[in-house]
């Protein structure tokens, strides 16, 4: 997320009444979480696991718990003890309003909305899409020319993202965007979440099937095809030309390369190179799991001779 104007480091700790530490006065142009951070950006870290990667990151400026922690050069640390609820306080205090409103979104020529579809603020349609019958746009969501959307989808909804507290989970502010290229068509139930602090991005091209379910910040590339039922985590990267068959599931912040494929069914548990076929659960090359597959077969004999 991107700050209208940006701050000190200083003044947005004043803000949540946090310590600053280091260079204070460097300014603070947007607010990511960090799957997306860039210079520039803040980001909060709550957990040693991750302070390393937090203070590291692209980031300038990091809302932290912890004050006893090496500042690299150059950056400022705001130390705070509740960075979550702190973070939620400064995405809440400077996000774009997110309202639903009788404003008319943009629309381009030759692109038929049904009447019945529902678009929030600051939604762009391009030119030739067409949008069927029950599909919800929320807002900040962008779509590219020539774009097909079945009915009852559902584009940029919050990220399902959470902290974990005594007694509940208090929700992360989404306030993010959607991004549909040029070319795409989303299947019918399909739903597609919008960033936490960055964008949901679908590439040029990529073609989506029915009841596919695709989380906050994940990126997929251009002249994709994902079948029914595929089910993707938020800050994924799918790379161009992938092929996702039905069923298949891939956990978040996982990063699929060029050209693979995934056969149905299949789940995930890491990073996928390009260009290779894999299959099974935990998914791996396709070849390799038939013969495990082909070999279990085989197991009630290879039991009953061994009892003999």
């Amino acid at each position: 997320m991107e700050l209208k104007e940006p701050q000190t480091a200083a003044s947005l700790a004043a803000i949540i009444e946090a310590k600053a530490l280091g260079h204070v006065q460097r300014l603070v142009t947007g607010i990511n979480e960090i799957n997306r951070v860039r210079p520039g950006d803040l980001v909060f870290v709550d957990h040693p696991k991750y302070y390393a990667k937090a203070l590291h990151s692209a980031a300038t400026t990091i809302l932290i718990d912890k004050a006893d922690v090496e500042i690299p050069e150059g950056k400022a640390i705001l130390v705070s003890n509740d960075p979550c609820a702190d973070y939620n306080t400064l995405v809440r205090r400077f996000m774009t309003p997110f309202a639903w409103t009788s404003e008319l979104p943009a629309i381009g020529e030759d692109t038929v909305v049904h009447p019945s579809v529902v678009i929030g603020t600051n939604v762009n349609i391009g030119n030739g899409c067409t949008i069927m019958p029950g599909v919800v746009i929320y807002p900040n969501t962008t779509i590219g020319d020539r774009v097909i959307v079945h009915a009852n989808a559902v584009l940029g909804g919050d990220g399902f993202y959470y902290k974990k507290r005594t007694g509940g989970y208090e929700k992360m502010v989404t306030a993010g965007s959607t991004v549909i290229e040029d070319d795409v068509e989303i299947g019918a139930l399909t739903s597609i979440d919008r960033g936490v602090s960055a964008d949901t991005r679908i590439g040029a091209g990529t073609k989506i099937d029915n009841h596919v379910q695709i989380g906050h910040d994940t990126l997929i590339g251009k002249h994709c095809l994902i079948a029914a039922q595929v089910g993707i985590s938020g800050a994924c990267v799918i790379g161009d030309n992938v092929t996702l068959w039905g069923q298949v599931g891939v956990p978040s912040k996982l990063t699929i390369g060029d050209g693979a494929t995934v056969l149905g069914q299949s789940g995930l548990i890491g990073d996928l190179e390009g260009g290779k076929t894999y299959f099974g659960s935990p998914a791996g090359e396709w070849k390799q799991k038939m013969r495990e597959v082909a070999s279990l077969g085989r197991l009630p004999e290879l039991v009953k001779n061994w009892k003999g």
